[in-house]
């Protein structure tokens, strides 16, 4: 059953079929009252927002009907304006009422992730006096069955993704830690699966951030620390390992967290605190 690794393609094309496997099962009686014939339409947004999920939207919409054609007014990581044409839809009309909820499903929660992550990513742009920059990153608290779908919308946003999933790397949290007996012990176990993807810990206090840092650990997650004390890791850790700050932090916070120097800071509410762009979609005939 868990025999591979799912690629976006393939998280894609499973989205679509789960997404209209539930909402249309044995068939849609109310598209059945009009004539299936060929129409026009179009979609508008009523809110400024990140435009994400074209490849859902058309691929919902062309696995039923394989031959309707959509013209964007904007392309993938616009920024729309409210009120304005997002696209033109020429389709068969039974099969765009079938699928215009599920279309817009997915427009408007990869859009609102996609949204969000912008807000974040300039936040904190020229704050950060690392050489390298900060990066915004997600985390795994994303919705079931649509985890690259989001990642993807955070990437379209400008973010960029902690691992995508427990095949992607390994990030040793408070829980292994306690199950291995010791922040050494785990890193220890880490590094020995000789498993090839990153390893990650994340660290409560400096005690754990100096032990990690003595057992060798390249990234660490520096959880619900100040931003006092995320100076200090920064100074303590002095470039021997990449520090990610995280838990609970706000767009107001992300400034002057971007300032102390660290490495990268994620955030669960980019994936998890989920909100809907407002789309439209009209038949005009």
């Amino acid at each position: 059953m868990f025999d591979h690794n799912e690629t976006l393609e393939q998280a894609r094309q499973r989205n679509i079929h789960d997404a209209l496997m539930e909402d249309i099962g044995k068939g849609d009686w109310t598209a059945q009252l009009v004539l299936s014939k060929a129409v026009q339409a179009q979609l508008i947004v009523r809110q400024e927002a990140v435009l994400c999920g074209v490849d859902w939207f058309e691929g919902t919409l062309k696995k039923l009907d394989p031959n309707a054609k959509v013209t964007w007014s904007y392309i993938e990581g616009d920024l729309m304006k409210p009120d304005t044409k997002v696209c033109d839809i020429q389709a068969n009309s039974q099969a765009l009422l079938s699928a215009e909820r599920t279309c817009i499903n997915f427009l408007q929660t990869l859009s609102w992730t996609a949204t969000i992550t912008r807000q974040y990513v300039d936040a904190i742009a020229g704050a950060s006096p690392n050489p390298q920059g900060c990066a915004v990153l997600d985390t795994r608290k994303t919705i079931p069955g649509l985890r690259q779908a989001q990642k993807y919308a955070v990437r379209v946003g400008g973010g960029k993704n902690q691992r995508l999933a427990l095949w992607h790397g390994i990030l040793i949290k408070e829980n292994h830690i306690a199950a291995a007996g010791s922040v050494t012990a785990a890193l220890n176990n880490a590094q020995a699966l000789n498993a090839g993807v990153d390893i990650q810990i994340e660290v409560e206090t400096f005690a754990e951030l100096e032990e990690a840092l003595s057992a060798g650990a390249k990234s660490i997650l520096i959880d619900n620390f100040t931003t006092e004390q995320m100076q200090e890791a920064v100074a303590l850790t002095a470039g021997r390992a990449l520090l990610e700050a995280s838990g609970g932090i706000n767009l107001d916070q992300m400034r002057t967290i971007a300032a102390t120097g660290v490495d990268r800071i994620s955030l669960g509410k980019l994936t998890k605190d989920v909100l809907a762009v407002d789309f439209s979609m009209r038949i005009l005939g």
